[in-house]
C-alpha cells in the first residue's frame, strides 16, 4: 500500500472518527472501503448509462434478436 496524504474537514472528521466501524477498522481501512464502494458505483453507472446509448428505448436489439425472450426457459 502506499500512504497518501488527505485534507479533511474538521466537523467531518470528527463524524468519520465517532463510527464504530472507523473505532473498530481505523481510518485507513474505512476510506479504502469508501474509495472502493465509490469507483464500484462509478463503473455501475458507466456500464448502465452505456447500454442505455446501446439499446435505448427506440434501438432495442434489432431484427437478429427478434422474438428471443420468449424462447428462453428459466429453471424453476
Amino acid at each position: 500500500m502506499k500512504p497518501i496524504q488527505l485534507m479533511i474537514d474538521e466537523p467531518l472528521l470528527a463524524r468519520l472518527d465517532a463510527h464504530e466501524d472507523v473505532r473498530r477498522l481505523g481510518r485507513s481501512a474505512v476510506l479504502r472501503r469508501a474509495a472502493a464502494e465509490y469507483l464500484r458505483r462509478h463503473r455501475a453507472r458507466a456500464t448502465t448509462e452505456a447500454y442505455r446509448r446501446a439499446y435505448g428505448k427506440h434501438k432495442g436489439l434489432g431484427d437478429e434478436f427478434r422474438g428471443w425472450p420468449e424462447q428462453g426457459a428459466w429453471p424453476e
